[in-house]
């Protein structure tokens, strides 16, 4: 029986054991060999090759989603073609276990590509073994711009937005790929973004079109600058932008959300929970900060195509943007150097949010799937009973059970847990529904998880 944990200014023991507990929740077996993996991965990530890829991009002198396309030397074409043949290389080195394809559809009449244009990210995809359906994404944007939106044919290096988060998930790529997995990665190079972020609307729709059962988008948008607008130099901390409530939740889904909470507890919320665990946990010297917001203040990234189909989706990137590196064009004005540029990226920090992506991914992919169906009881009763369905035998045989979790209304992150075995159903005695709120997680035999999922539609991953 666990008993009521009354909050005081002083923690019991018992409150300090459970949230140590909560906080370990990668570790229920430390050491196993995907633990010991995990860590691996997060070391393997080289600041040298990001470097060189990021320079490399920068070299075809714009990317901007109207420029060029013939050319081996300058422009999108040219970037999205080695784009391509570095994620070949990859595969080929792994035996093949990439899928690698070019991803397009022609836009017009729009405010920014107002005549036909072709637009065409980069996919490759790493099946998983067991679950291949299931997708973990991780993504970048290919295209670049200056000052003007319009100006196709200006140096647009893009050097931190966003050679940096291309860089980092071809570096994913190469490290993940030594490793199998039970679900299925993506490494995405997505185009047209700074024109109205048609390359994840192209592959959202996609996807939804082929029935992708996407658990998780962790789109990587700047990721290489330390040194903020404000004065503030600092690589310790990253951003974890998540939206709150889905945008197709139904009225009826609406209503019962008002009566049971849910509001900080989407999807999208509980997988920054999950990631910002994974950097306390696996990753050196960095702090995450979730902010409970879908993107920048009035702003909008790439996972934002994938959140209006209802896909769980977050924005991973620095805590400290130089507004004079972005969307800028190459100049010197009192003083002050405009432009986007190497000089402004610090590749080891660059290095370092990558690796909080790779482990991420790596943790999700080998976890099983999320619980579904996740219902809870307890209104005007002593005790709180979670319930779930049991999950696929075929698609999940590294399942050794569940965990359920709980916390107060206005605690950020999941304070207690307690692991309840392979049922689909447990009841926490003496703990009250209505103070606190509960989910639910899948744990493998290893002791990896899967992200922590709320009761009800506002909370549901789906199956």
């Amino acid at each position: 029986m666990i008993k009521n944990i009354p909050r005081t200014s002083k923690p019991s023991l018992l409150n300090l054991v459970l949230a140590l507990g909560a906080l370990s929740s990668f570790t229920a077996n430390a050491n196993s060999e995907q633990q010991q993996s995990l860590y691996d991965i997060a070391d393997a990530i080289s600041a040298e090759r990001i470097e060189s890829d990021i320079t490399t991009l920068v070299n075809f002198g714009t990317r901007h989603t109207l420029s060029e396309t013939k050319s081996d030397t300058r422009g999108i074409g040219a970037a999205r073609r080695w784009i391509k043949s570095e994620f070949d290389k990859i595969s080929a080195e792994c035996g093949g276990c990439l899928e690698v394809y070019f991803q397009s559809e022609v836009i017009s009449g729009e405010k920014r590509i107002p005549d036909p244009v072709e637009v065409v990210s980069v996919i490759a995809v790493q099946r998983g073994t067991t679950d291949p359906d299931r997708y973990v994404i991780m993504s970048g944007d290919i295209d670049s711009r200056v000052s003007d939106v319009m100006d196709f044919t200006s140096d647009a290096p893009g050097a931190n937005d966003n050679a940096s988060g291309v860089a980092g998930t071809l570096e994913a790529a190469r490290v993940l790929s030594k490793y199998k997995f039970n679900g299925t990665i993506v490494y995405a190079a997505l185009a047209g973004e700074e024109q109205g972020l048609f390359g994840g609307r192209i592959m959202a729709k996609k996807a939804k079109e082929d029935g992708w059962r996407i658990k998780a988008v962790l789109n990587n948008d700047m990721i290489g600058n330390i040194e903020g607008v404000n004065g503030v130099i600092n690589n310790a901390t990253a951003r974890i932008f998540a939206e709150g409530t889905r945008v197709t939740e139904t009225e009826d889904e609406a209503r019962r959300r008002r009566f049971t909470g849910g509001e900080v507890d989407s999807p999208s919320r509980n997988l920054a929970r999950y990631i910002d665990k994974i950097a306390d946990q696996y990753i050196e010297n960095l702090n995450t900060m979730v902010i409970y917001r879908l993107d920048r203040f009035g702003r909008g990234g790439h996972h934002r195509p994938f959140n209006d189909l209802g896909y769980p989706g977050i924005r991973i990137m620095e805590t400290n943007e130089n507004y004079t590196r972005q969307h800028q064009d190459l100049r010197t004005e009192d003083g002050i150097v405009y432009g986007d540029t190497l000089e402004g990226v610090n590749f080891d920090y660059a290095a370092k949010l990558t690796g909080l992506n790779a482990v991420s991914l790596a943790a999700m992919a080998w976890a099983p799937n999320p619980p579904s169906k996740v219902t809870i009881e307890g209104a005007v009763q002593p005790s709180t009973t979670l319930k779930w369905s049991a999950l696929d035998e075929a698609q999940n045989p590294q399942l050794k059970g569940y965990k359920v979790y709980w916390r107060h209304t206005d605690a950020p992150q999941w304070e207690y847990s307690k692991f309840v075995g392979n049922v689909t159903e447990a009841t926490l005695e003496n703990i009250v529904i209505d103070n606190y709120f509960f989910g639910v997680a899948s744990v493998n035999k290893e002791g990896v998880e899967s992200v922590v999922v709320y009761p009800g539609a506002a909370g549901s991953f789906g199956e």
